[in-house]
């Protein structure tokens, strides 16, 4: 999965079968680490609400953004 230096883990939507009132396919999503959670194949997911929420690991894909896009994203969090 990756990680950037401070942490901070991002992935992209890549279907929202199930849960299209609160993710949207193709946007990026910040992602908290929940170990117990990803044992059973789910991700804990800041979704559009802005509260963090579990969600099936098969909608998403991990990336890792560019330094400037990471910074972007925590000072908007």
């Amino acid at each position: 999965m990756a990680k950037r230096e401070n942490g901070t883990q991002y992935v992209i939507c890549i279907s929202n079968r199930g849960y299209r009132a609160s993710l949207v396919v193709r946007r990026i999503y910040r992602m908290k680490p929940d170990p117990k959670a990803m044992k059973h194949g789910l991700l804990r997911v800041v979704d559009e609400s802005g509260e963090d929420y579990l969600y099936p690991e098969k909608l998403f894909v991990t990336i890792a953004l560019p330094r400037g896009a990471g910074r972007a994203f925590r000072a908007a969090s």
